[in-house]
């Protein structure tokens, strides 16, 4: 009498669930335009649609295609900014997978170039709190530095604490967030917004360490603010004023 159980190794057997997974992971990353859009990402900063089709050399609404693809097996994420959207890697553990992959077979792909002016990706306002080049190496020391949490959605014990000593008031019931980690659109990084991002910008033109440009969102860093930036977030490398 013959069994009617499949035998486990054939052919016709259910394909294992991680066993899909990775066969679609593999799917997403073999096509040499969704390749060029993740070697773009690998410098760690988010882009739009338009600019990945730029770099892959693709048609917009072909990019688009790709990068829903992309996102549906966790390689990439969109993030919103406003109006926009952006994509950025999914995680640390997808730029290993990539970099794995492009020591095996690639040569580093070119990359986009921000097309945002000069004086405004130094240092400017984005609202009410501080943008730019700046602010993101700022946000950078903060985390590495424990001042915030590892998701950048609030301040440590040790961060209220180097705030205070920087006389950065903050509310005991704030109406908003303390911190929110906020896509910076000229670096494609984060940086600080939320109350403590607000008060941080306040503090430091309050203290002529910063000054605004009247009617412009462009911040001048002063020699004072120079001085300061080394002394507090390690900063040895700012703008003329």
């Amino acid at each position: 009498m013959g069994s009617s159980q499949r035998h486990p190794l054939n052919d016709e057997a259910p394909v294992p669930r991680l066993e899909q997974a990775m066969s679609g992971v593999a799917a997403a990353i073999a096509d040499p335009s969704r390749v060029a859009i993740l070697c773009a990402l690998m410098d760690g900063r988010a882009w739009t649609a338009t600019e990945l089709s730029t770099v892959a050399d693709i048609a917009p609404s072909t990019a688009s295609g790709h990068l829903s693809r992309l996102m549906q097996h966790g390689l990439i994420v969109c993030l919103s900014q406003g109006r926009h959207r952006y994509y950025r890697l999914a995680g640390h553990e997808i730029a290993g997978l990539l970099e794995n992959l492009m020591g095996v077979s690639m040569s580093p792909r070119r990359v986009p170039e921000p097309g945002t002016p000069v004086h405004l990706r130094q240092a400017r306002t984005c609202y009410d709190h501080l943008a730019g080049e700046l602010a993101v190496k700022m946000y950078a020391f903060m985390l590495a530095q424990q001042w915030l949490t590892p998701e950048g959605d609030a301040l440590t014990v040790e961060g209220r604490q180097h705030f205070a000593a920087l006389g950065v008031p903050l509310a005991l019931k704030p109406r908003r967030k303390v911190c929110c980690p906020c896509l910076d659109w000229s670096e494609r990084r984060y940086h600080l917004g939320g109350e403590a991002g607000a008060a941080l910008l306040t503090r430091f033109v309050e203290q002529g360490w910063f000054v605004r440009t009247p009617g412009y969102r462009e911040i001048l860093v002063t020699p004072a603010g120079r001085t300061a930036l080394h002394r507090y977030f390690g900063i040895d490398t700012v703008y003329p004023d």
